[in-house]
């Protein structure tokens, strides 16, 4: 973890949707933030050494038997704690306070009318637009608190105990809904928790390095190398830390996109000079998919193949070290493109709050007994801050720019069961969207860009026959991080091209939709 020389903000998290964008926005104002579980001790939190704690929001009502709750101790701490929503009602509640179900529940846009004076709100004006989420509300001050703003339906918005530190708020200053939220979580952490701008991508990559050299030692370390942008950091970062110690594999598991075996082998093996073993391995992962139609079942499955063919790989390596007769044989570690957003959709940080989404193929479905120890060195990043590193590493913008591919590939584009002809089909109007977002410069626009092939067949007419074939949805978000995404409203003319082309070039397709669903309250990939 990150050192406790620098700054840092500690988000427990009560399972909020928001509580990866509270992180984000502390990690916008160059201070590092980690989450963690609303379970954590006082104790672990004042080892931790944290400038401030905020404390989420969440779907639970405090009264609830199964809500979670936090240690009280940890308002003792003299560190400052900021409770937004969830977390406000809970502070309250248990410093004193009463909190009460409200029969006008409040979601929405909101005004706030700020009352008091407080380093919370400098220099944010009078009153501001907010956004909120919440059928409880606080009826009755915790001792030792004033009421510093209010909204129509609650006259205790905003409370704090300036003496010991403790400020919470009704409403979600970390969504854009709420403009002016980032300069309260700025006022919070520097005139508050008096925090430093710390968090750079350069002190970041020094760090990595460090860790790396640690972790690893003189040993040697294979990783999984996809031409995406998460796994080409990873080898760019560990490349810099340990050089030829890193021999990277990459596993065409049919499920790529068009000509990426090619371009992977040439920009990484004749231009990078990294060392790159090519294993071809798609009949092996086609054949494991033969009729899976659940999504979970594919990325595990995919997952566990992942880590047989990684091992068959490296004993090959290790076979061709001993015949040569060189020092040092043998791969103990495998790294990953892990990021923080795959842990924390992952896993359900604390047990009750966070809901499993999908299980990620960087960190689901690695059998317990793993040969290898894992190296994550991105495992503290988001995506953006991904992309930074690339480039302060040093790779090109046509790999660090490039949109976010998931590690199972094409087989979660594809709704049912994965067959070479699905594949053909999906991966030529793939590259039909990719073509036409380039040629219109809005590939590097967009946060994500691509097709998916539906389990769905529609009558049409192609000259004078009906047909009876495919559907192709169009998915293109726009996003700062992938953990929220809004539709692009994409020019009309572009994807009447796209259409056109997917439908007149693709053998087996007649229709095409446009996916116009944000996140939440669904997810990005279909699958």
């Amino acid at each position: 973890m990150k050192p406790t020389a620098h700054s840092r903000i500690l988000i427990l998290d009560f399972g909020s949707q928001y509580t990866q964008v509270i992180a984000r926005r502390v990690r916008e104002c160059q201070v590092y933030s980690e989450i963690g579980r609303h379970d954590i001790t006082a104790a672990e939190v004042e080892a931790m050494a944290p400038k401030g704690v905020i404390l989420s929001g969440g779907p639970a009502s405090v009264y609830e038997k199964s809500a979670p709750q936090i240690d009280l101790q940890i308002f003792s701490l003299g560190i400052p704690v900021l409770g937004i929503c969830y977390g406000m009602q809970l502070m309250a509640r248990h410093l004193g306070g009463e909190v009460e179900f409200s029969a006008r529940r409040e979601y929405g846009a909101g005004i706030l009318h700020i009352d008091e004076e407080t380093p919370l709100f400098h220099a944010v004006g009078e009153q501001m637009d907010i956004w909120s989420s919440h059928g409880d509300k606080l009826t009755a001050l915790p001792t030792g608190f004033r009421a510093i703003a209010h909204t129509e339906n609650s006259p205790f918005a905003v409370i704090e105990d300036a003496e010991r530190r403790l400020y919470a708020l009704q409403f979600h200053p970390e969504v854009s809904h709420t403009p002016r939220g980032k300069e309260i979580i700025q006022n919070f952490l520097f005139r508050i928790c008096h925090c430093a701008m710390d968090w750079t991508m350069g002190s970041f990559i020094d760090e990595a390095c460090a860790r790396i050299r640690q972790q690893v030692g003189d040993e040697k370390v294979v990783l999984g190398l996809s031409g995406g942008v998460d796994s080409s950091v990873t080898a760019a970062l560990l490349h810099r830390a340990i050089g030829d110690q890193l021999t990277c594999i990459f596993v065409n598991n049919g499920f790529l996109r068009e000509n990426e075996p090619e371009i992977v082998q040439r920009v990484f093996g004749e231009n990078f000079r990294i060392k790159l073993k090519y294993v071809d391995a798609s009949e092996r992962f086609l054949k494991l998919l033969e009729g899976v139609t659940d999504p979970e079942q594919k990325r595990k499955a995919i997952g566990l193949e992942f880590v047989r063919v990684f091992e068959q790989a490296t004993e090959d390596l290790l076979a061709k070290d001993r015949a040569d007769k060189r020092p040092h044989a043998g791969y103990r570690f495998l790294a990953q493109g892990t990021l923080y957003p795959d842990v924390i959709e992952s896993v359900a940080i604390g047990g009750n709050p966070a809901s499993l989404i999908k299980t990620h193929h960087n960190v689901g479905g690695l059998p317990e007994k793993m040969h290898f120890e894992l190296v994550e060195p991105l495992r503290q990043l988001f995506k953006d801050e991904v992309r930074q590193a690339g480039l302060q590493l040093g790779l090109p913008n046509e790999i660090v720019l490039r949109q976010p591919f998931p590690g199972p590939g094409l087989a979660v584009r594809i709704l049912g069961e994965v067959t070479p002809e699905r594949l053909r089909i999906l991966r030529e109007a793939d590259a039909i969207v990719v073509s036409e977002m380039q040629a219109s410069d809005w590939y590097y626009r967009v946060w994500q860009s691509f097709a998916v092939l539906l389990p769905v067949h529609s009558v049409g007419v192609m000259g004078d026959q009906r047909t009876y074939e495919n559907t192709i949805a169009l998915r293109i978000v726009e996003s700062q991080d992938g953990m929220t995404a809004d539709w692009v409203r994409l020019p009309y003319e572009i994807l009447a091209r796209i259409s056109s082309r997917i439908v007149n070039e693709v053998k087996g397709v007649n229709r095409v939709c446009y996916d116009i669903s944000t996140k939440p309250p669904s997810t990005i990939e279909w699958e």
